[in-house]
């Protein structure tokens, strides 16, 4: 007898490990459950943990149950002392293969303290702390920029000398 969801579930989480390993956290991994004091599902880098949603309620979620994920996500942060963290769903239609057009969530305070050690005290304090959505490539490459994962490549050619 196999469990449906725990099914979906495992394939939603190493859809978003493979997608983070060929983005640049070669050390993405799935991590195990740890009962009552639950860390996430993945680890993208030292710090970085996600949750991932992938079935159909992830396909379908409404707002508010996007933002029941992002308290659970926030415990689960604050249980592994991560530095940073985002909520995966699964996009209606997107394949695992093409995990890197899923949804990730994060909070808008988040974005700005990923680029500013130590946080600024006005974060968090201006008001609601808005969700973000974007792609999970887009997440990776925000993550990147701030440190985290395999370093941005650089290009250091100017406009002028791809002229020439």
């Amino acid at each position: 007898m196999t469990n449906r969801p725990k099914q979906i579930g495992t394939a939603g989480e190493s859809a978003v490990v493979a997608t983070a390993q060929t983005l640049g956290f070669p050390w993405a991994e799935r991590l195990v459950l740890h009962g009552a004091k639950d860390i996430g599902d993945v680890r993208l880098a030292l710090g970085v943990h996600l949750e991932v949603k992938s079935g159909h309620a992830a396909e379908t979620a409404s707002d508010a149950l996007i933002e029941t994920w992002m308290r659970e996500l926030e415990t689960e942060l604050e249980n592994a002392d991560a530095l940073a963290g985002a909520l995966i769903t699964k996009r209606k239609g997107i394949s695992g293969a093409r995990a890197h057009l899923w949804w990730a969530h994060v909070r808008s305070s988040w974005l700005a303290t990923w680029r500013c050690y130590p946080p600024h005290p006005a974060f968090g304090q201006v008001g609601p702390d808005a969700t973000v959505r974007m792609t999970l490539d887009s997440l990776l490459a925000q993550l990147r920029a701030t440190g985290y994962g395999d370093p941005l490549p650089t290009d250091t050619t100017t406009d002028l000398e791809t002229t020439r």
